[in-house]
């Protein structure tokens, strides 16, 4: 283990990784950031950061009231690798059930990254403009079973922002393509020297054909050539993660999130 891959800051460069939409609702606290996602996301709100010294009771029902008035009834709430010891008990007692498990995984970058024995019949391409966002998002809907293609002037805005992103070296989005069809898709953020590798996903009738493989060495190769020393993604324990092992990727721990109901208002009568 390097220097740079020390359980601590693993846990810190994780515990930062706080991505939402930028037509996205927030509400944010020095406690707590609660995101409510656009609806093409078809998702509740989520609670994506949780200080480790906030009182968990006191937030949670603090965000139970912001939930409820924006006429929700559930809230999802993600415990991660700093989170307070009594939050996950808390969310068990209020009736919450594990909706995905994630290993936190990350990768020394500093010697480059390793061949990973892509077939020959998959072509990457970026995410540059308007036509590569929608395959983009369509992959994802796919991929994941969730979500719905945006309207055309919100695929207008988002491909304009992976074009300056990309050209800016923070961000980037890659497609597989297989037999000219995109079949999967994932993105990179850089953070500083570490490469954040997010929404790696392969259509459900690709997979087993190298995509996720694909995908995940054209990432590991564009973000050495950004300069990132760190490679962080949180791979799910059923699917990727097994991938990721082979890869190279350590785990340095879990992350679990949490479907909450959220109790109505009870007015007196």
């Amino acid at each position: 283990m390097t220097a740079g891959l020390t359980p601590a800051a693993v846990a810190t460069a994780s515990a930062a990784w706080n991505w939402y939409p930028t037509d996205a609702t927030t509400v944010e606290t020095d406690g707590y950031l609660l995101v409510r996602w656009p609806g093409y996301f078809r998702s509740p709100p989520h609670v994506i950061r949780f200080d480790p010294a906030a009182p968990v009771e006191e937030t949670l029902d603090e965000v139970a009231g912001h939930v409820r008035g924006w006429g929700h009834d559930e809230v999802l709430v993600w415990v991660k690798l700093d989170a307070p010891p009594a939050l996950e008990p808390s969310l068990r007692s209020r009736g919450g059930t594990i909706d995905e498990t994630v290993d936190v995984f990350a990768l020394d970058l500093t010697a480059g990254s390793r061949a990973l024995d892509v077939p020959d019949d998959l072509e990457v391409r970026w995410q540059v403009d308007e036509a590569t966002t929608r395959a983009v998002i369509q992959v994802g809907i796919e991929a994941f079973d969730e979500g719905s293609m945006p309207g055309d002037d919100r695929v207008r805005e988002l491909a304009a922002e992976a074009r300056a992103d990309f050209d800016a070296r923070r961000t980037a989005g890659a497609l597989v393509y297989l037999d000219g069809r995109p079949v999967a898709a994932g993105g990179l953020t850089m953070a500083g020297d570490v490469a954040r590798l997010w929404g790696g996903g392969v259509v459900p009738d690709a997979r087993g054909r190298g995509a996720y493989r694909a995908i995940l060495a054209a990432r590991l190769d564009h973000a050495v050539s950004l300069g990132a020393t760190t490679a962080l993604v949180k791979g799910r324990v059923e699917t990727s993660g097994p991938v990721l092992r082979r890869a190279g990727f350590a785990v340095f721990g879990q992350e679990r999130s949490y479907v909450v109901p959220v109790a109505p208002l009870v007015t007196a009568g």
